[in-house]
C-alpha cells in the first residue's frame, strides 16, 4: 500500500473577452485595455503552458521558474500557484511546496481547488512521515470533496502508518526499558560482588590479624623460662675452694668457743 501522488492543474487562465455596449470613445479605450490585458494574459499563459511541458518532462526545476515568471505577472493565479507548490513537491522540497499550497488554499474560493491544495500538504507531510498532520490534511480535504477516493486512500494508508510507529515506538520504548532493567541488575549484582569481596577480605585480614596475635600468645607461653648460666670448670673449682675455706673458718671458731671455762653458779 502506497499513497497516491500529487494533484497537477495544467489549465491555462481564460482570455477576457471584449465588452459590449460602450459608446465611440469609450469603446477605443476599453479596446486598448483589452489588447493590453490580452497581451499580459498571453504571456501568463505561455509561461504556465511552457512550465506544464517541462513539468510533464519531469524537469521540475525549469517549469518553477516559468510558474514564477507567470506569478511575477498575477501573483494570484492559483493555478500559477498550485503548480508551483507541486513543482517543488517534486524537486522534495517539501515544506516550500507546502507553504505555496497554503497560500494557494487560502486564496482560492473554489471547493474543489481547496480540497486538491489540502490533499497537496497532506502529501508533503506524508513524504516527511509526518502521519497525524497528513490525516489532518487529509480530513480537510474530504470536507471539501467528500468522495475524493485518493484522499480515503491517502487518509487510511496515513492512519496505518501512525498506528505502526506508535506500536513500534512502545516496542522501543519496552525494550529500552527492559535494556535498562538488566543493565541496572547487572550492575547491582556487580556492586553487591564488590562489597561482598570487600567484606570477605575484611573478615580474611582480621581473622589473620586474630591468628597472628594467638601464635603470638602462644609462642610467648611455650618460651622458656631464663636458666641459671652454666659454670667454666674453673669457675667451679673457685667456687667450690671459696666454700671449703669458709666451712674451715666456721670450724676454727667452733672450736676456739669450746677451749672457753665456762663459769659455774655461785654457791650459796
Amino acid at each position: 500500500m502506497a499513497p497516491s501522488l500529487s494533484y497537477h492543474l495544467s489549465l491555462p487562465c481564460r482570455n477576457v473577452g471584449p465588452g459590449r455596449g460602450a459608446g465611440l470613445g469609450v469603446l477605443a479605450f476599453l479596446l486598448w485595455v483589452l489588447c493590453t490585458g490580452s497581451t499580459a494574459h498571453a504571456q501568463i499563459n505561455r509561461y504556465l503552458t511552457q512550465g506544464n511541458q517541462l513539468y510533464e518532462q519531469q524537469k521540475y526545476k525549469e517549469a518553477a521558474a516559468d510558474y514564477a515568471k507567470a506569478l511575477a505577472r498575477d501573483p494570484k493565479n492559483t493555478t500559477g500557484l498550485f503548480n508551483l507548490g507541486n513543482s517543488y513537491y517534486q524537486q522534495q522540497q517539501y515544506d516550500s511546496s507546502r507553504k505555496i499550497m497554503e497560500a494557494t488554499a487560502k486564496m482560492t474560493t473554489d471547493k474543489n481547488g481547496q480540497a486538491a491544495a489540502n490533499y497537496n500538504i497532506g502529501n508533503t507531510y506524508m513524504a516527511q512521515k509526518k502521519w497525524e498532520d497528513a490525516i489532518n490534511s487529509y480530513k480537510q480535504t474530504l470536507r471539501k470533496n467528500p468522495q475524493d477516493p485518493d484522499a480515503k486512500y491517502n487518509l487510511s494508508y496515513a492512519e496505518e502508518m501512525m498506528k505502526k510507529e506508535q506500536q513500534q515506538n512502545q516496542q522501543n520504548k519496552d525494550k529500552n526499558k527492559d535494556q535498562k532493567d538488566k543493565k541496572d541488575q547487572k550492575d547491582k549484582q556487580q556492586q553487591d560482588k564488590k562489597d561482598k569481596d570487600k567484606d570477605k577480605d575484611k573478615q580474611d585480614q582480621q581473622q589473620q590479624d586474630n591468628k597472628d596475635q594467638k601464635d603470638k600468645q602462644d609462642k610467648d607461653q611455650q618460651e622458656p623460662q631464663g636458666q641459671p648460666s652454666k659454670l667454666s670448670q674453673q669457675q667451679a673449682e673457685q667456687l667450690l675452694n671459696a666454700l671449703q675455706q669458709e666451712e674451715k673458718k666456721l670450724q676454727d671458731k667452733m672450736k676456739k668457743d669450746k677451749g672457753v671455762p665456762v663459769k659455774l653458779q655461785k654457791d650459796w
